[in-house]
């Protein structure tokens, strides 16, 4: 039985659309290889994606009892959040919005396939 290790994070104060450069570099990694990735990359988004996926393996060795050496990044998604509009004025006193982006990142961890330790009432 595979168990999905889930953490999401709301609110992240970088667009969506940066954050999916970076999240494209670790779908499928290992878990200890997705954090190594994400140590180096040098995007500012890279440091909330760590900290997730970070939160997923802690979830998975805490509550599950996983180790983190056989946990595989399955999904990982970057979804739009909310858009903060700040108030500019530009030349002739026209009104120029900033759009201050936000989004949200969900990780999903699984083991690798034929890790799974068979359970008692499954052998019998």
């Amino acid at each position: 039985m595979t168990h999905d290790i889930r953490a999401r994070v709301t609110d992240v104060s970088i667009s969506a659309q940066k954050l999916r450069l970076v999240i494209d570099l670790v779908r499928g990694k290992s878990a200890n290889e997705a954090l190594d990735i994400l140590k180096f990359v040098p995007s500012k988004a890279a440091h909330p994606v760590s900290k997730v996926v970070a939160s997923a393996v802690a979830n998975a060795e805490n509550n599950m009892g996983i180790s983190r050496d056989v946990l595989v990044v399955h999904k990982i998604t970057a979804d739009e959040g909310r858009t903060r509009k700040w108030r500019r004025f530009g030349a002739r006193g026209r009104f120029k919005p900033w759009l201050r982006r936000a989004a949200h990142i969900t990780v999903v961890l699984r083991e690798k396939e034929g890790t799974a330790v068979p359970s008692a009432a499954a052998t019998k």
